[in-house]
């Protein structure tokens, strides 16, 4: 029963921030709340996204995301670029 609410569970901003990394090894990320516990904002710098369309960096980043995206994180505001 544990392991289901854990399932259900909304992520901290850390956590989420925590999976973009292992994703996306050099990626520079912060996440914060705008809404309630499940609106999140996240800025996301890699030179992972070089030559790739904003779409494409994207995708990255949801694909880092999995389940989260589609189970528990309601609305997430997300802004990618590469390093300057």
């Amino acid at each position: 029963m544990t392991h289901a609410s854990t399932e259900t569970s909304i992520p901290k901003p850390e956590q989420l921030a925590e999976l973009v990394r292992r994703h996306i090894p050099d990626a520079q990320v912060e996440v914060g709340l705008f809404a309630g516990d499940d609106h999140f904002e996240m800025h996301v710098v890699s030179a992972a996204f070089a030559g790739k369309n904003r779409v494409a960096q994207h995708k990255m980043v949801y694909a880092a995301l999995g389940d989260h995206m589609r189970q528990r994180v309601h609305a997430l505001a997300l802004t990618t670029s590469t390093p300057q």
